[in-house]
């Protein structure tokens, strides 16, 4: 409450209070004083007359009660009066008087009072034998009228009294809350930092001391803000000075920025360049060192030949992780969903590092717990690439004993699983300090690694940065001496969460394994019981019924001649096939006498692999999941529409795709397809990426557009040059899958299982060629004109068909030359281009090594740095066309071709 408000509350609220309190009590006593007269009047008045009324009464004598009652009448306030008998009866009445009950004294006199009317009882004769009561009805409602004046006029005269009073507290706090009020807003002003105008000094002494104070300090704060302002037109000019510094500094920074900016992209595309550049005759180093070790090489030259394929695999590896690296410091990885299978995906990842285990000794495992879902989405290639990591640094690092791949359900919702996959090892393990560090780029766990065992030390960091980006985190878990686990999580979709079906439905066959390693032998146990075998060991198969097949495991001491023997002994015992699980690869298995049967599987063993054998050799057993079903002759034709510039390419696929139930049509170009498909409908359409005219890009979105079943028609991309940023691209532009030259059979009848359902028949690839382009067993340090071998390799297995479409080729290098020429004379790099694309992608599919390496590096060039950087090879090519049109001049006549390719497709009917 403040001042003012308590200064008006004395002032004017208690004396008025007070005032207003007297007065009600002053009119309390008239009121009652005025009753008391009123009520003694009336009984002294009453009392005198009824002695008279009395003896009229008894006389009769009606005047003199006329006149007695009169007179009572004229008391103040009477308005009727009533005689009265002993039992209320009355006598006589003047007005009329209310009901009275009899009273009970005879002698005493009573006045009632009943809100504003009274009754007062008289008795008119004392001890009379009959008594008589003189009974008077009075009004006092003039006595309220009285009262309710009195108020008024009291009221009347307290406002007049509050009123003098609100004038005088109105004054009065004036004078007080005026100064005061001055001095709170110098104050405010002050707060603002505004100095007020000097404050008049009051008379009264208390409020002139807090004046005075004001102003000192007004003035106070006046010249510290002078001396304020001086220190800040300093400190302004000084901050200045600064801002121009740190502007220069900024402007330099800036520039700075944007250099490393430029670099690192100018890093970024030298190493994409490099890596393309050096993997193109990097791929032809490997392919051909390759085809050597095919030949008659002496013992030493086959060791120089492994050196040189290793130190080729060391360094494609290294420039891949570079390459990997690069991109996502850069953000330009992106993950794709589709779908994946952790069996599949483990077991391939293992077959793919199987080599290095098996040379080492140490036993490779895989284990896919049965929780994990089948159905599962994902980006298999980043995961294969980082489970390849992990699996290959736990075999480089480890000497002896085994390494060990798990994937175990860790958290499942609706549609979304979260797996745990670890990777651990016997080997050297790590320290805390090397754990700290692992991740990093460029390092690894000691300084001496990088010689003894190579890489670059970039894996882990790539697998570390994958792994985030798939929403996962990775760990390592490692002792010294003692091993290390590597684990990382996985957040995938998952369409289901059932348990995974089993490969095989066995009905309690007996199934004897026998295996030295616990892990694999647990692993076998659990996979056969469940694939509803009854699992025994050699200790006790004697106690059971005769087995239906033994799966063993053999270690290295076990090939010898003795132990060999022994085994031989125990198979004829048991008298059922035998499945030989041997740590090495296929081609180093050794060839095993088994006496019922059986075959030798190298470890590690896939799970598919093992079903397989086992399928094969339970006779009669059949399996839980069918294999898909054939294409019936029946059933309506699957029609395939193949769409490629380039002759030689729609020959090759119209041979491969050659078989009962498909019908292939072929369009020369983008508008021919669109043609085509406004007359007939197609199940597929195969289509080339880089044509004239309508590029295949062009062509699928119009296939699109035309709506209806062309909506979801499978489109293929068939090409030759396909980096991971354009799969996205062809995806978004309406492809649904990539078929990268040169073809491979099994990649298309895989596409055709995935998208249309069916299964292609078995095509057996012919015998290899023994005829040449070079002479056999000649050193030759350049790759060869013509390698028919290849050739017939990359046309799936048909030697006729590789010589048509090598002289398809030779035929068009003239056209090829000249539309090089041309883009060259005009500086057209996109008609270079696709003349080069042209070239690369003919060359696919020939056994062409010189000039189709010379194509791809020359299409690789000129999309990563331009026409430029293609000039200075033109000539080699021009001189790789010329070797290519000899070597056609050299070969028999084209008659004696015709009637060859004849006599060789007859053969093959």
């Amino acid at each position: 409450m403040s001042l003012k408000t308590r200064l008006m509350l004395m002032i004017l609220g208690l004396p008025l209070l007070l005032l207003a309190l007297l007065v009600v009590a002053v009119l309390v006593l008239e009121d009652r004083q005025r009753h008391a007269e009123l009520r003694n009047q009336l009984t002294r008045g009453a009392e005198l007359v009824a002695p008279a009324l009395g003896e009229a009464l008894s006389t009769q004598d009606d005047r003199a009660l006329s006149r007695l009652t009169d007179g009572l009448l004229a008391l103040p306030h009477v308005q009727a009066l009533s005689l009265q008998d002993g039992q209320g009866a009355p006598l006589l009445a003047r007005g009329r008087v209310r009901d009275l009950p009899a009273p009970t004294d005879p002698d005493t006199s009573r006045l009632l009072e009943r809100d504003r009317r009274w009754l007062l009882q008289i008795p008119l004769v004392n001890g009379a034998p009959t008594p008589a009561w003189l009974v008077l009805d009075i009004d006092t409602t003039p006595l309220l009228l009285t009262r309710y004046r009195h108020l008024a006029s009291a009221g009347l005269a307290l406002m007049l009294a509050g009123l003098l009073l609100f004038l005088a507290a109105y004054a009065t706090t004036r004078r007080l809350s005026q100064p005061l009020e001055d001095a709170g807003r110098a104050l405010d002003r002050l707060t603002l930092g505004v100095v007020p105008e000097r404050l008049a000094i009051p008379p009264a002494p208390e409020l002139a001391g807090l004046a005075r104070r004001v102003n000192d300090l007004a003035d106070h704060l006046e010249t510290a803000r002078e001396e304020m302002q001086a220190q800040i037109e300093q400190a302004t000019d000084e901050l200045q000075e600064s801002m121009e510094t740190i502007e220069v500094q900024n402007i330099e920074l800036d520039l700075a920025h944007r250099r490393a900016l430029e670099a690192n992209r100018v890093k970024s595309e030298f190493l994409a360049n490099m890596s393309h550049e050096i993997r193109t005759p990097l791929n032809g180093i490997v392919g051909f060192c390759r085809l050597l070790g095919r030949s008659r090489l002496e013992p030493r030259q086959r060791e120089w030949l492994d050196h040189v394929q290793r130190a080729c695999d060391n360094l494609l590896m290294l420039v891949n992780d570079v390459l990997d690296f690069s991109k996502l410091e850069a953000g330009r990885v992106e993950l794709e969903t589709l779908p994946l299978d952790m069996v599949g995906l483990v077991d391939e990842v293992l077959g793919l590092q199987a080599p290095l285990a098996q040379q080492k000794g140490l036993q490779l495992l895989g284990l896919v717990y049965d929780d994990v879902p089948a159905d599962l989405k994902g980006d298999p290639l980043r995961i294969r690439q980082v489970l390849t990591n992990l699996v290959h640094n736990a075999l480089k690092f480890t000497d002896e004993g085994e390494v060990i791949v798990r994937v175990m359900l860790e958290q499942a919702e609706a549609s979304r699983v979260v797996l745990r996959v670890s990777v651990s090892d016997t080997g050297l393990g790590l320290t805390d300090e090397a754990r700290r560090r692992l991740f990093q780029a460029f390092h690894q766990a000691d300084v001496s690694h990088p010689r003894e065992f190579g890489g670059t030390g970039l894996g882990l960091a790539i697998c570390r940065q994958l792994v985030e980006q798939m929403g996962g985190e990775i760990d390592v878990e490692s002792e010294p001496g003692e091993g290390s686990t590597f684990s990382f999580t996985l957040a995938l979709s998952a369409s289901t969460q059932s348990e995974r079906p089993p490969e095989l439905s066995l009905d309690g066959e007996v199934i004897v394994i026998e295996e030295p390693h616990p892990p694999t032998r647990r692993a076998l146990q659990h996979l056969m019981t469940r694939w509803g075998a009854r699992v025994t060991t050699r200790a006790i198969a004697g106690s059971l019924p005769a087995a239906s097949l033994v799966v063993a495991g053999l270690g290295s001491e076990d090939l010898d001649e003795a132990h060999l023997a022994g085994w031989r002994r125990r198979l004829d015992r048991l008298g059922c096939p035998a499945l030989l699980l041997i740590n090495a690869s296929p081609p180093d298995l050794p060839a095993l006498p088994l006496p019922h049967g059986g075959e030798v599987l190298g470890k590690p063993v896939s799970r598919s692999a093992l079903a397989d054998a086992v399928d094969r050799h339970l006779a009669g057993t059949p399996r839980a999941l069918p294999a898909p079903a054939q294409h019936r002759p029946s059933a309506p034709p699957v029609r395939l529409l193949v769409v490629d510039d380039t002759e030689s390419n729609r020959r090759l696929l119209d041979e491969l795709l050659a078989g009962p139930g498909l019908t292939v049509t072929q369009a020369a170009s983008g508008e021919e397809a669109l043609a085509l498909a406004h007359d007939r409908d197609f199940d597929m359409v195969l289509m080339d990426i880089r044509m004239a005219g309508m590029d295949g890009v062009e062509t699928t979105r119009a296939l699109r557009r035309l709506g209806g079943a062309w909506q979801r028609v499978p489109v293929i991309a068939v090409t030759a040059h396909v980096q991971g940023e354009q799969h996205r691209v062809l995806r978004e532009s309406g492809l649904d899958d990539v078929l990268i030259k040169p073809l491979q059979p099994q990649r298309l009848a895989q596409l055709l299982e995935e998208h249309l359902g069916i299964v292609l028949p078995a095509q057996h690839a012919e015998s290899a060629p023994s005829a040449r382009g070079d002479t056999p067993g000649e050193e030759d340090p350049e790759l060869a004109v013509v390698d028919l071998e290849l050739g017939a390799r990359l046309a799936g297995g048909r030697e006729p068909l590789a010589r048509e479409l090598l002289e398809k080729l030779a035929d068009s290098l003239a056209h090829s030359e000249r539309a090089i020429r041309d883009a060259v004379a005009r500086d057209d790099e996109v008609a270079m281009l696709d003349a080069l694309h042209a070239l690369n992608g003919a060359c696919r599919y020939c056994g062409t090594p010189r000039l189709g390496l010379l194509a791809e590096t020359l299409e690789t060039r000129l999309r990563s740095r331009g026409v430029s950087a293609v000039v200075p090879l033109l000539p080699d090519l021009y001189a790789a066309m010329g070797e290519l049109r000899a070597w056609q001049a050299a070969q028999p006549s084209s008659t004696t071709k015709a009637i060859a390719r004849a006599s060789s497709s007859e053969s093959d009917r």
